[in-house]
């Protein structure tokens, strides 16, 4: 992000953070694009951050059978079929690590999670207007990419899995997790990392705002913000409780769903069958492998027993669940 020139952020601050220029570039985009997909066959990554979405969207996406926005969609990430032939840029294909300084390297050709600047512009759309609007939208998405299936990567989307699921009945929703303490360290570590990057560099916080990304950093808001035990979110424990409500609330309300998958990163790291089970399930005909990293850190923060000790049961419900 600290690395866009001047003309290059005013040109994502014309297109992103004004709701009509959103909603016209989508409209223009949409009128000029064939009828949406009937398949529905797409696959939803969602969960909380840090939870291994981004690797695992890079997994799924090299099989090649998947549209998914990519970073050479930005800015205007709601019309990309009419930014291609806009966009004059060289495509840099050079592999750079990520601003969230993770080890993890992306391209223009990259795909990534800008699915939320679409939630964020039609957020106030009756039900049945927005159902239709994100039919179009991943419809225009499949169209340049020239597939049949979408892939998305949306944190956010844990609380719109039912919402999903009733627009495209054909599709997965797979939700990552790791353990607990762990992910939480991750996620308070990425918090104070982007809001001292802010104070540094003013773009990040508006970049952040205008793509909807409130998962941490200075636009940071809480995925479940209801009656909060741990409510200091420079905090481990804040991080922890957000790690447990969070996956309670899916847990119990998803765990029977034979469309709706949790999926364990621990796991991907450590058992190559459980990456090719995971290709079976989401219909991938050709299997390969890829690499994913595990990053374990020796954490000596105070953190509450109690919060400690249920977070771990859940876990440990959650390794039990049957993957297929």
């Amino acid at each position: 992000m600290n690395n866009y020139s001047w003309l290059e952020q005013k040109l994502h601050k014309f297109a992103l953070s004004s709701q009509f220029m959103r909603e016209a570039t989508f409209d223009f985009e949409s009128n000029n694009i064939s009828s949406p997909s009937s398949t529905g066959d797409h696959i939803f990554i969602t969960g909380l951050a840090r939870s291994g979405t981004t690797i695992l969207l890079n997994a799924l996406y090299k099989s090649n059978v998947f549209a998914s926005l990519s970073y050479a969609d930005m800015p205007f990430v709601l019309a990309p079929n009419l930014w291609s032939k806009l966009s004059f840029k060289k495509k840099d294909l050079e592999l750079k690590e990520r601003a969230h300084g993770d080890g993890i390297k992306v391209s223009t050709k990259s795909p990534e999670a800008f699915e939320e600047v679409f939630w964020k512009t039609f957020a106030e759309e009756q039900n049945d207007e927005l159902e239709e609007k994100f039919r179009i939208y991943i419809s225009n998405i499949i169209h340049k990419y020239k597939k049949e299936r979408y892939l998305s990567k949306n944190n956010q989307n844990i609380r719109r899995i039912e919402l999903i699921k009733s627009i495209f009945t054909q599709s997965k929703i797979l939700v990552p997790y790791r353990e607990p303490i762990q992910h939480a360290f991750s996620l308070q570590t990425q918090h104070k990392k982007f809001i001292e990057d802010a104070k540094k560099d003013s773009f990040i916080e508006k970049y952040m705002k205008w793509i909807g990304h409130t998962e941490f950093g200075p636009n940071y808001i809480p995925i479940q913000n209801q009656n909060l035990k741990f409510d200091n979110d420079l905090e481990i424990n804040h991080w922890i409780e957000q790690w447990y409500l969070t996956y309670t609330y899916a847990f119990q309300s998803l765990k029977n769903r034979k469309d709706i998958h949790f999926i364990s990163y621990d796991k991907l790291c450590l058992k190559k069958d459980y990456w090719f089970q995971i290709q079976e399930l989401v219909n991938i005909e050709k299997p390969y492998d890829f690499k994913f990293k595990e990053s374990k850190k020796v954490i000596t923060l105070d953190i509450d027993t109690g919060l400690k000790e249920k977070a771990f049961s859940l876990y440990f419900e959650l390794n039990n669940l049957n993957l297929i």
